[in-house]
């Protein structure tokens, strides 16, 4: 059975070998059989990398949103989080950033740990620790309790999305991965939608066993993942060199199907000469700033969408609540649409990303000097969207610019971790204290996408760089990895 590991293409396939009139129909016959083979065989590792993972990702982002929702969930009953919990502005703010903290602190070492227990048993781990950490913040008694349980669930969150996109890159080449990420990312914001509507439920459930309508939310939305644990510990395949729910056959038709600069599930050992080149690789840098750029500018935002909407003055809370459901439905289909633009090569990652930051300037200026509450709004859908999208687009030209199995599994890692400062600073810069207009707000975030531009189109000029040094001659993120 022989593979090319450098090109899309099966170049044989394992058939009975056509005698020597075996004409050139027969050929495409057989061609057009591996084909079909292949295709059956990726879509079953799609139902569990990115159809379980899309699933539980839904549920992560729930649990990250709704502590925004939390702010404004039964205010007018006098049963709000910050009331009973003695929170000033600067407290919330705190509480905010303290989840992101944590994200920074053990994201780029999850993608390790990962590989040394295997994906399954890790995941199973991250995602049972979040699940209790949630739940336990409907326990929450005062500041530093909700800022113990806030770092916690951070801690256990913090591994999952670099992880997954790690855990990918052992099955699939680069150009398989744009729409691929661009389904499990844009999942994950429609729960951005849904973690609204389910504030709204639960919001009902205020008085309910004596508990509050906030603490009914955390408890609730933590449930899923202690399920969700078990399947992963059980049935998530590990690599293609061990999952046991494919055959040897198909076991040797995805471990020859990647380049040899793929990360490789064989062995626990790493090499580290990787790594020092990456640190010291330009792009490790580029693709930072970029990362930290656009997580102030672009995501910042999103840490406070539900009181942002409600300081427009044309809602109530609850309301409120369900106005945060189209921004995040506005993502969902924006970015499949990019998704499916870039696997058909119609649309390039990084002019693509350029577009989405400039169009995310474009709404904050018109946040800034509009001021009718309407236009203001219909700014926020967009800018919600595009700041949803621009990781996306991206990650599959990060992943591809790393080499081997460590630096691919420390350089997403550390690429994902400068988005958490989004999570430090929007708190603050979203505080109450520049609301209602948020006119300082969107100004800071102006100068930060400006910041993610120069970001881009740096780290795009190394890429190619490297390329050509490479002899590369076929279109950035098509090429096997």
């Amino acid at each position: 059975m022989v593979y090319d590991k450098d090109d899309d293409q099966i170049t044989t396939t394992k058939f009975p070998s056509p005698s020597n009139d075996v004409d050139c129909e027969s050929t495409d016959t057989h061609t057009h059989l591996g084909a079909e083979i292949e295709t059956k065989l990726m879509r079953k590792i799609d139902f569990w990398l990115v159809g379980f993972y899309s699933l539980v990702y839904i549920f992560r982002v729930i649990d990250s949103n709704n502590y925004a929702n939390a702010a404004i969930i039964n205010l007018e009953a006098g049963t709000g989080i910050k009331k009973e919990l003695h929170l000033d502005a600067h407290q919330w703010s705190w509480t905010q950033s303290i989840f992101s903290y944590s994200y920074l602190i053990f994201e780029p070492s999850n993608t390790i740990l990962l590989k040394y227990f295997t994906p399954s048993r890790w995941m199973f781990v991250l995602i049972l620790c979040w699940g209790i950490c949630a739940c336990s913040a409907g326990a929450a008694q005062n500041f530093s309790g909700m800022m113990c349980v806030r770092f916690a669930i951070g801690m256990a969150e913090a591994g999952f999305y670099p992880a997954v996109l790690f855990h990918m890159a052992f099955w699939y080449k680069p150009s398989e991965m744009p729409w691929r990420i661009a389904l499990f990312y844009s999942l994950g914001q429609v729960s951005g939608a849904l973690s609204g509507l389910l504030a709204y439920a639960i919001s009902f459930m205020n008085g309910i066993g004596g508990l509050s309508g906030w603490r009914w939310l955390f408890i609730i939305e933590g449930l899923p993942a202690i399920v969700l644990s078990v399947v992963a510990l059980f049935g998530l395949p590990d690599y293609p060199e061990t999952a046991r729910m494919l055959t040897e056959e198909e076991r040797d038709f995805l471990r020859n199907r990647l380049s040899s600069s793929a990360p490789s599930g064989k062995g626990k050992s790493w090499d580290w000469r990787n790594v020092k080149l990456l640190l010291l690789s330009p792009t490790l840098y580029t693709f930072a700033l970029y990362w930290i750029g656009h997580g102030i500018g672009g995501f910042g935002v999103t840490y406070a969408l539900p009181t942002v909407i409600y300081d427009l003055g044309f809602t109530s809370t609850a309301s409120a609540q369900l106005m945060n459901i189209p921004p995040y439905v506005a993502c969902f289909f924006f970015l499949n649409t990019l998704g499916y633009l870039l696997h058909k090569d119609w649309i390039r990652p990084w002019t693509t990303a350029v577009a989405i930051e400039s169009t995310t300037i474009i709404c904050y200026i018109i946040l800034i000097t509009v001021p009718n509450s309407v236009v203001k709004y219909i700014a926020l859908v967009v800018a919600t969207a595009c700041a949803g999208s621009a990781y996306p687009v991206i990650w599959p030209e990060r992943i591809r610019a790393l080499e081997g199995t460590a630096a691919s599994g420390i350089g997403i890692g550390l690429t994902n971790a400068m988005a958490q400062f989004s999570g430090i600073a929007g708190p603050f810069i979203y505080s109450t204290v520049f609301g209602p207009t948020y006119r300082v707000s969107y100004i800071i975030c102006l100068c930060f996408l400006c910041v993610a531009i120069s970001g881009i189109l740096a780290s795009a000029w190394l890429v190619w760089r490297k390329d050509m040094q490479k002899g590369v001659r076929t279109n950035p993120g098509r090429e096997s990895a």
